[in-house]
Formats: structure tokens, C-alpha cells, sequence
């Protein structure tokens, strides 16, 4: 048998870049243009389907203006059997997810969430029978950390239970019973594939201790957006695609009289030829929501003093970044608090002098909240000494480069922070957790050691997340519904034209 895997395809549907305006080989439709399905074929999804690009966002604001599901349609065209959900698929409520799961053709199966609205039709399992008889036995599972990210008010008629647990249950039910169990885990590998060094110890992914604990035959993982070709751990064969639908996963499961021999490769995605095309124009009734996208993302709301060239990560990172600065002001105004912090995404950014609301979104590219910690003058040095592990130091060279935390095993540049309302200095010559050599207000004072003062921060780093426990544990001065996207918007079409905003004083010595 062959199993056709796909995840965390955030909103990729037509081979556009929409940031860019320009074709890219990605898509759903894509996906669907080259692979053919047969009745030894199972195609599955592994989550994040909702979020991640203009098409989604656009039409989660107007969906009740559509008979259609853009994802869905997609998954429908490439013939999708199963799927979970991501932790991204709760970003938008409950209703989304009805609208979204009721639209497709597939089956959901997610063994941890349950359903308390009565809506939707979540399966613990399923066993599939082949065309030869092979029973095939699936399971799925999200992250247990959607608990620790996501809006309360999105998970009032959802429960999160912890995978683990769940999942222990699902196997031991589904071994006797099929020939091949195979788990859909919307998580990721929490060690080093090639050396076995554990890169985290928290819950938020936990592939390698569900292979080990469990039997499962095949694991089907995402999340990470790490491309995992195949990897055998205590018995169990191990996936992930790559995020975005660029790539999609291609294993071939042959049984035999020695058990089952697994092999696997990831397979690009190809540039636009005429079988996609034909798909395209098949969609055609969906060519008004794609019209109103793109008039949507070219509305002009403002504009700079002057442009913004793109800033490299390392560059951005030792010498502050004009973009954050934005994000940081938009943030203070808004919320009024002390200080602000905030990261950018994983691409070099910049801004034109015109700005349209495509150059925003491609710049602030997640649907975050923001909330308003109580911290003191102890927590901000800790969250700075996280920050300040992102430098590696080469003190023969002289070099100053992006420590493999940051990038191993995945690439998590948004996890560095930038700050607002403070002066600070990292002295990189010294050992990590003891780099933060100056913290003061702008003005010049010393923080108090008994004080209380406001962060400013994404509600994503609310939670602790990233290595920022200590935000996390902080209490919660106040929440808002207004995602920063929609602020970073009111704020250029408020201040416009928007001259370069200082509102830090940071340095590194070395």
C-alpha cells in the first residue's frame, strides 16, 4: 500500500505567494495536479490547515458570504481519507472548525479533542479495510499544548486532553485488531534525529516518546515544519513534511512474511502545467473570493518616511530592526504598558514607502492578540538572558553568528525578541544566562527590584513559549481581542506618513 501524506499546509491552496504576488510551486491544487489515487492509496492530513495566508484570512472574515470551504475544496480535489487538527485550527473558534470539518469529504480523526457543542463528528480511530483485506488501523492526535496557547473563549466547547494518555488507549485498542496501526500526531520530534540529544523537555512535542512507548507501525508527524524523510525509532516509522504544501510525503508500506518492510521520500511539489491549470479552472466558482482577496491586499493605507530595506536576521538582531520598532510602538500605544517586546517571522522583512495591507500581513504574517503581563524587574532580565542566547561568539574570529538553538531542529527565529522602553546590553563574550550586563528605563533609571511594571506582548508569548517561562508564570494584567494584523494597520493609517521610530536602546558587546 502507499500512503499520501500531507501537514501543516497553513491556507496553501492555489500556487500563489500572495506576500510576493507572484506564482510559487505550492498548493493543495498542485499536490492534487500530480498524484493519482488507487485503491492502495490512503491520503492523509495531519493539521494546520486554516491559518497562514491572505486566501484564509479573507474568507474567515466573510465565510458566511460562501457556499464553499477554500481548504476543503482542496483537500476534497486530492481525495483526502483522514485527517486531525492542528493547533492552528483552533485560532478562530468553534465555528470555523464546524465550518471547515462539515465541508469535508474526508474523515476527522483526532482520538484527544472532544467535541462539547455536539457539531462536530470527531472519530478516536478507524479501522480501514484495503482493497486486499489489509485492515489498517488510525489514530490521531494534536498537541496537547493547544491548552497552553489558545484564547480560552476558542476552546469553550473543545477539550484538549493530553496525548499521551489518549493515545496509549487508542493503541492498545487498534494492535489486535489490524494489520498495520498507524498514528496522525500534529506534533513534532522533541530530540536530535541523528544524535538522540533531547531538545526540549517540555509536553509541546513528544514523537519520540510516543514510538518508544507505544507500538505504532507508522507515525505520522507535523508541527515542526521539519522535513523528516523517514526515521525508524523503536520500530515505529517516522514523517513530517515541510510546511506550506511544498512538499508532501510518500511512503510505501509492503507486508510480508518477515512483517512489514516501510520506505519513504518526500516529494516537491511541481511548477504550474496544464492538469493543474485545469483543476484551477474548475474551481472557477471560486474566482469572486479570489478577485476580493486581491483587491483586498492591494487597498493602500499608508505610508513611510522611507523605505524599509529587508533586514537580515543576524543584522536585525545585533543592530535592532526598524520593523519590530513598528510592532513594538503599535503595541505601547495600544495597550499603554511599560514596555513591549515582540519577535518577527523567519523571512528577512522590510516595508516599501507605500504600504497596502498585503505588505502588512506579509510582514506580520500570524493572527496574535495581544496581553499586558505584570512582570518585575527579575522576570524581563530572564526573558533578556533568553534572548540573549540567540548569539554564538567565535572569539578567535571575531565572529558573531545565530546559536543552533535558535536553528536545530527547527528554524525558530521568532523565538528572539526584541524590546521597547528599555536600555539594554548583552555582553556575548560571557556564558549564556549571564549576558545582560545593562537594564535601565529610557530615561536613564535603574529598574527597581520591587517594583511592578507592564509588558506589552504577543498573547502566543503570553503563554511561556519559546524558552520564556518566566513570562509565562507572570500574571495577567489584561487581554485584548484585537488581533495585530488589524493594529499595525489602524496605527499606519493613523500616523501616516510614519517616520523611523527609536524606542529602544540596545547593543551588543563582544
Amino acid at each position: 500500500m502507499r500512503i499520501l501524506f500531507t501537514s501543516d499546509t497553513h491556507g496553501h491552496l492555489f500556487p500563489v505567494n500572495y506576500a510576493k504576488n507572484c506564482p510559487e510551486n505550492s498548493g493543495l491544487f498542485c499536490i492534487s495536479s500530480q498524484i493519482k489515487k488507487d485503491d492502495d492509496t490512503l491520503i492523509i492530513d495531519g493539521g494546520d490547515s486554516l491559518q497562514g495566508t491572505p486566501l484564509m484570512t479573507y474568507y474567515l472574515e466573510h465565510k458566511d458570504e460562501y457556499n464553499f470551504h477554500p481548504m476543503a475544496e482542496g483537500f476534497n480535489e486530492i481525495g483526502l481519507d483522514y485527517y486531525t487538527f492542528g493547533n492552528h485550527d483552533f485560532n478562530f473558534g468553534y465555528d470555523a472548525i464546524v465550518d471547515y470539518a462539515n465541508s469535508m469529504n474526508a474523515t476527522l480523526v483526532c482520538a484527544n479533542v472532544l467535541d462539547k457543542g455536539g457539531k462536530l463528528d470527531i472519530k478516536k480511530h478507524v479501522i480501514h479495510t484495503m482493497a486486499d483485506g489489509t485492515k489498517i488501523g488510525i489514530t490521531g492526535a494534536v498537541t496537547g499544548y493547544v491548552n497552553v496557547w489558545e484564547q480560552p473563549a476558542n476552546l469553550e466547547l473543545l477539550q484538549v486532553l493530553e496525548p499521551m494518555d489518549v493515545l496509549k488507549e487508542e493503541y492498545e485498542y487498534l494492535k489486535d485488531k489490524c494489520d498495520i496501526t498507524v498514528c496522525v500526531y500534529h506534533g513534532g520530534f522533541e530530540e536530535d534525529l541523528a544524535t538522540g540529544k533531547l531538545l526540549s523537555d517540555t509536553a509541546e512535542n513528544q514523537a519520540c516518546k510516543m514510538a518508544r512507548e507505544f507500538g505504532f507501525d507508522i507515525l505520522l508527524t507535523g508541527h515542526q515544519h521539519m522535513p523528516v524523510e523517514g526515521v525508524e525509532i523503536a520500530g515505529t516509522y517516522g514523517v513530517q513534511p515541510p510546511s506550506n504544501a511544498t512538499k508532501f510525503c510518500e511512503l510505501q508500506v509492503v507486508k510480508g512474511d518477515d512483517g512489514l518492510s516501510i520506505s519513504s521520500k518526500l516529494v516537491d511539489v511541481n511548477p504550474v502545467d496544464e492538469r493543474l491549470q485545469y483543476i484551477i479552472d474548475e474551481h472557477g466558482f471560486m474566482d469572486d473570493l479570489t478577485d476580493c482577496v486581491e483587491v483586498w491586499l492591494d487597498q493602500p493605507i499608508g505610508s513611510l518616511e522611507n523605505e524599509i530595506a529587508p533586514e537580515s536576521k543576524i543584522d536585525a538582531a545585533v543592530n535592532g530592526s526598524k520593523v519590530a520598532a513598528i510592532f513594538n510602538q503599535v503595541q505601547l500605544d495600544f495597550t499603554g504598558a511599560d514596555f513591549s517586546c515582540t519577535s518577527l517571522a523567519n523571512d528577512p522583512l522590510g516595508l516599501k514607502k507605500e504600504i497596502t495591507v498585503r505588505d502588512v500581513l506579509a510582514i506580520y504574517q500570524f493572527a496574535n492578540t495581544v496581553e499586558v503581563k505584570q512582570v518585575t524587574k527579575a522576570v524581563i532580565k530572564e526573558a533578556l538572558e533568553r534572548c540573549a542566547e540567540y548569539f554564538d561568539y567565535d572569539a578567535a574570529t571575531k565572529e558573531v553568528k545565530i546559536s543552533n538553538v535558535f536553528l536545530e531542529p527547527k528554524v525558530e527565529h521568532y523565538n528572539y525578541d526584541f524590546y521597547a522602553g528599555l536600555e539594554y546590553t548583552f555582553d556575548i563574550t560571557r556564558p549564556v544566562g549571564d549576558r545582560v550586563v545593562t537594564l535601565k528605563k529610557l530615561d536613564g533609571t535603574e529598574l527597581s527590584d520591587t517594583e511592578t511594571y507592564t509588558l506589552s506582548t504577543s498573547n502566543y508569548r503570553a503563554t511561556g513559549t519559546g524558552g520564556y517561562e518566566c513570562i509565562g508564570k507572570a500574571p495577567l494584567a489584561r487581554s485584548y481581542s484585537e488581533e495585530m494584523p488589524d493594529l499595525v494597520i489602524d496605527f499606519i493609517r493613523k500616523n501616516t506618513p510614519v517616520g523611523e521610530i527609536v524606542n529602544s536602546k540596545f547593543k551588543i558587546v563582544y
